[in-house]
């Protein structure tokens, strides 16, 4: 018995409704309420807002509920147990659950994860499905630059508790608290006035340490991310180049059969013509 028996297409008035639900009205019609209710999600946050519209937020709000806990249920519906199958799909029915949660319960703050489903945009927009696409692609490549930068950071921070730790505890006391401080380091974030400096005073000659810390973190590492993502996404650019280029030779190629097919008909036909006048 294969998954097709145990999970069959649907049929019928479920099948015209999967046609309803896929056809591009539909479709661009959620997507511009998910992007209605993220604006209004975030306009909600603001006092002066919420004033001056009154009752008109919390009714919108609760009419978006309403619309998307109705496309859910369609969706269930017409697409049975193949609705779960999509990871966009339980992503939607995760937050339109989680829109359900009463709002004086305790957990109220999670219907604002509602928000969230803005990423659906994603899927709709060709070009973010290639650079969604390229990211997932790289990831490979960057879990190897990840460790290679944990590496880098675990070295520098034992170096840099055993050397600076005791006189500066707050920054570099153990490695965890080097590790962080390291990091503050790397985003560049006050780390000459605030660290370097403070530390050169007692150790004048802790900039050989720091400098190249930040040149082979901040600078080298994340040029490495650049060039993954660029890399991943010149090939996915190629790959598109290639098979756009690969559908085309098959049209020529096509094209030409039927030419050549042609050629040989009337030829054929030629011949039976002057056949039949020499008789």
């Amino acid at each position: 018995m294969t998954q097709q028996d145990i999970h069959p297409a649907p049929t019928g008035h479920r099948a015209r409704l999967v046609i309803w639900l896929e056809t591009p009205l539909v479709r661009y019609a959620i997507l511009t309420i998910i992007i209605l209710n993220a604006i209004t999600l975030g306009l909600g946050t603001s006092p002066k807002v919420i004033e001056a519209t009154g009752s008109l937020m919390p009714r919108f709000d609760n009419l978006v509920i309403y619309i998307f806990v109705c496309e859910m249920a369609l969706k269930l519906y017409a697409y049975g147990w193949k609705f779960f199958r999509s990871a966009w799909n339980l992503f939607d029915l995760a937050i339109v659950a989680v829109s359900l949660v009463p709002t004086s319960s305790s957990l109220s703050v999670l219907r604002g994860l509602r928000v969230i489903r803005v990423m659906r945009v994603l899927s709709a927009v060709p070009q973010m499905r290639d650079v969604i696409k390229a990211l997932l692609d790289a990831l490979p490549g960057m879990g190897a630059v990840v460790i290679l930068l944990g590496i880098v950071f675990y070295i520098f921070a034992v170096m840099a508790t055993i050397l600076y730790g005791a006189a500066f505890p707050q920054w570099f006391g153990t490695v965890g608290e080097s590790l962080y401080s390291l990091f503050q380091i790397m985003t560049l974030e006050s780390w000459s006035m605030g660290i370097v400096r403070p530390v050169m005073e007692q150790f004048p000659y802790a900039w050989a340490f720091f400098v190249p810390f930040i040149i082979s973190t901040a600078f080298a590492v994340l040029n490495l991310f650049i060039g993954l993502l660029v890399n991943t996404m010149q090939a996915a650019v190629e790959e598109a180049q290639d098979a756009e280029l690969e559908r085309i030779m098959n049209q020529m190629t096509e094209s030409n059969t039927r030419v050549e097919q042609q050629l040989a008909d009337m030829q054929a036909q030629l011949a039976a013509m002057q056949k039949t006048a020499g008789k």
